[in-house]
């Protein structure tokens, strides 16, 4: 118990010299604030290391939760990782190991005491031609039936409100899913064969449509009567199925699915959500169409 006792005070006594100090920050915010492009983004390591927020441009989105090291971001053309691999337990080379594949560093490292500022090019980059979550306000929305019929969702300039209990709407909404926070679609489903349905006008041909989704974290587990939620992208002239997932009761994480849209005229597409059984069913998704890897911004 003396030496546990007294190695406990040499890695406290040791600690201030591997944190990172006031100045260290100001000083990578000044660096970032000269260097930012539009499309940036920041990657902490390790993921926990929130402190750095207090003090980064606000305009720069900022990503750090756990598994953000294998995140594609395909968003953002380049990226910053901000670093304090002196830090207990920051394994630089695992970090590396995840977050390097098609990703390129540019330049030189930058310094400030314990924080390292790096640029890297996102390989991984896809343009973002369409995205739900963002044209969510000149979609139309509604509760459909089995055999066609329609209950519309009207908008009230925040959500699209549909009859029944107060969970039925669509709206943008942060969540968080298995750890990962999310700006995505709030489309809890209503329950029974009815699908919530959103229609999304000008989904651009030659583009990766992709869907993603899964349950708000704190729902995941512990419904042992809940069902599995079905949610998908229908072509709303001619009803093919374009994309579709399941998204199973205890298995947390994000699903996704993906299809390549042939070029042509943009498409208008229903997004929709169904579970027999929708209690504490709380989907959040989005859905994406995107151009190819590494396309210009």
């Amino acid at each position: 118990m003396v030496l546990v006792a007294l190695l406990c005070l040499l890695f406290y006594a040791r600690l201030p010299g591997r944190l990172a100090s006031e100045a260290d920050y100001r000083a990578v915010a000044e660096r970032l604030q000269a260097e930012l492009k539009p499309g940036d983004a920041v990657l902490l390591f390790p993921w926990w290391t929130e402190r750095a927020r207090l003090y980064l441009p606000p305009e720069v989105p900022v990503y750090g939760y756990l598994g953000s090291d294998r995140d594609e971001l395909t968003r953002h053309p380049r990226i910053w990782v901000l670093g304090e691999p002196r830090l207990p337990n920051a394994d630089e080379d695992d970090f590396l190991k995840a977050f390097r594949p098609y990703r390129t560093p540019v330049g030189q490292p930058f310094q400030a005491g314990n924080l390292t500022l790096t640029l890297y090019t996102n390989g991984r980059y896809r343009p973002h031609r369409f995205v739900a979550s963002e044209a969510y306000a000149s979609a139309r929305v509604y509760l459909e039936s089995p055999d066609g019929t329609r209950r519309p969702c009207p908008f009230d300039g925040r959500a699209h409100r549909c009859p029944g209990p107060p969970h039925l709407y669509v709206a943008p909404e942060w969540h968080e899913i298995h750890y990962e926070p999310r700006h995505c679609l709030w489309m809890h489903p209503p329950g029974g064969k009815d699908r919530l349905v959103a229609e999304f006008d000008n989904v651009p041909g030659g583009t990766g449509l992709r869907l993603e989704g899964g349950l708000i974290f704190e729902y995941t587990f512990g419904r042992p009567r809940a069902s599995n939620i079905h949610m998908g992208v229908d072509d709303a002239r001619s009803g093919e199925r374009l994309v579709d997932v399941v998204v199973r009761q205890g298995v947390p994480g994000v699903y996704e699915a993906e299809r390549e849209l042939p070029p042509g005229e943009p498409r208008t597409v229903k997004v929709w959500s169904q579970a027999d059984n929708a209690e504490a069913r709380q989907l959040c998704l989005d859905v994406f169409a995107l151009g190819s890897a590494g396309g210009s911004p």
